[in-house]
């Protein structure tokens, strides 16, 4: 089964360097921490036992289910109830749902959590709005998604990609430069969310001002996480040492209807896009669990039905950036705190005593992006290596967001935007063509 792709390259020189190993531009956000936003920043909603930190995720493997999440103070009748209905046109009474959620709290040292619900929805219709409601009496909150279309080759669908996202002034205008976008139908993050664990005893306070702050975004489109070193909370010291407690109490996902055994590791398909979702920080090595869910999982790849095929994992593969240094379309992953995009490069020729250790450009191996510049408090990383590797295309020191626009089988175009720049200006910009259906030879860097 090959899983190759061609790209175009559309790049803007005015602002950037060409070097051996493609572009590094020149545009350098200072290196200092981000500001991170007060918790008063985002207080709770007014009204008793209101629900906060409302989020949505895929329910089910294609796109049939949602998961809706949220937080209440008190654990009262009808606080665990979501009422959903399909918006209808004129004067046609709309027929209200409703279903129950699983609810639990958690501690973690001295904090106690809010109690925590999930609700998932099973047989929605593909491509219809729905309209939902949490909470109960004055305190009821309203909120809307639209689902997927029904999975198929040439299902028009648009994601936004967005990494280490935290809760800095940074990070609000990552998240409110993506939101200004309106072709965004959901989010792929791979992983570092509220950076809890950089303030001391791994305050857990910002978990839940993480979760007001991205509300706005993530009550209506769902965001489809994959787990970073920052969500591993393992602190034996102060009595915490069960890795991902604060993340798997309140981020779900339908992790069961890919045939996984761990919420770390699974799978959805989506419009066009198989997504394989991976965890840097569990055993991945031959016969674990992870790498035998996978093996699984990859057999069940249908180009034919979903052709983008695209992997997310937080630590990345390949970047030319100091910090942390050492047949799939994409494979987007977070971790360094800056913007890179590869050519399609592998190092399979390599083994331990040929020493082909370098990654060459190979027409069968993917695009990999590093993006970890969604603004948090540990600020930019801008140390990279000189000269550029020949395998980087694109890298830049300085937060954003990117979108993956899929048009058809073919044909996907991939942009990523700088904070600094109005939202459609794309600071970098590649047309994806899908090897699978699309076998030709890839245009140089540059060409159109």
């Amino acid at each position: 089964m090959k899983m190759n792709i061609v790209i175009l390259v559309f790049v803007f020189l005015n602002i950037t360097n060409l070097i051996n190993g493609g572009i590094t531009s020149k545009y350098v956000r200072q290196a200092q921490p981000s500001t991170e936003m007060p918790l008063t920043t985002f207080p709770s909603p007014a009204g008793h036992n209101s629900p906060e930190q409302v989020h949505i995720s895929q329910g089910d493997y294609n796109g049939r289910g949602i998961i809706i999440s949220w937080v209440t103070p008190l654990n009262l009748a009808g606080s665990n109830v979501v009422t959903y209905w399909k918006t209808v046109d004129g004067d046609v009474k709309p027929q209200k749902k409703r279903t129950h959620a699983s609810t639990s709290s958690y501690r973690f040292y001295d904090y106690t959590s809010g109690f925590l619900h999930h609700a998932t929805i099973k047989g929605l219709e593909y491509d219809t709005k729905y309209i939902y409601e949490v909470g109960s009496g004055e305190s009821v909150r309203q909120f809307s998604f639209t689902s997927p279309p029904k999975v198929g080759p040439d299902v028009p669908y648009t994601f936004g990609i967005i990494g280490d996202l935290g809760q800095t002034y940074a990070s609000n205008e990552t998240l409110s430069h993506y939101m200004s976008n309106p072709k965004g139908q959901a989010v792929l993050f791979p992983g570092d969310l509220s950076y809890a664990d950089d303030h001391p005893n791994h305050d857990q306070r910002k978990w839940d001002s993480y979760g007001r702050f991205v509300e706005p975004c993530a009550a209506y489109q769902p965001f489809i996480y994959a787990a970073g070193n920052h969500e591993i909370d393992f602190v034996p010291n102060i009595g915490e040492p069960h890795a991902f407690k604060p993340y798997v109490h309140r981020y779900h996902n339908a992790y069961k209807a890919s045939k996984s055994t761990s919420p770390l590791w699974y799978s959805i398909r989506r419009a066009s896009a198989h997504i394989i979702v991976l965890s840097s920080y569990s055993a991945y090595g031959k016969y674990t669990p992870q790498y035998v869910w996978l093996e699984q999982e990859l057999k069940k790849v249908n180009r034919e039905e979903t052709p983008w095929l695209i992997v997310m994992v937080h630590s990345p593969w390949y970047n030319s950036n100091n910090y942390h240094y050492m047949e799939v379309d994409l494979v987007i992953s977070g971790h360094v705190h800056s913007y890179e995009r590869s050519h399609r490069i592998s190092n399979v020729k390599y083994n331990i005593t040929n020493g082909l250790s370098s990654p060459v450009k190979d027409p069968s191996a993917p695009i990999y992006i590093t993006i970890g510049d969604g603004g948090n408090i540990e600020g930019i990383a801008n140390s990279f290596t000189d000269p550029q590797p020949s395998y980087s295309a694109y890298r830049e020191a300085s937060f954003g967001h990117a979108v993956l626009d899929i048009k058809n089988r073919t044909h996907a175009l991939y942009t990523w935007h700088r904070n600094q720049d109005n939202e459609p200006v794309a600071a970098d910009s590649v047309m994806l063509h899908n090897r699978y259906f699309l076998p030709v030879e890839e245009l140089a860097s540059g060409n159109v």
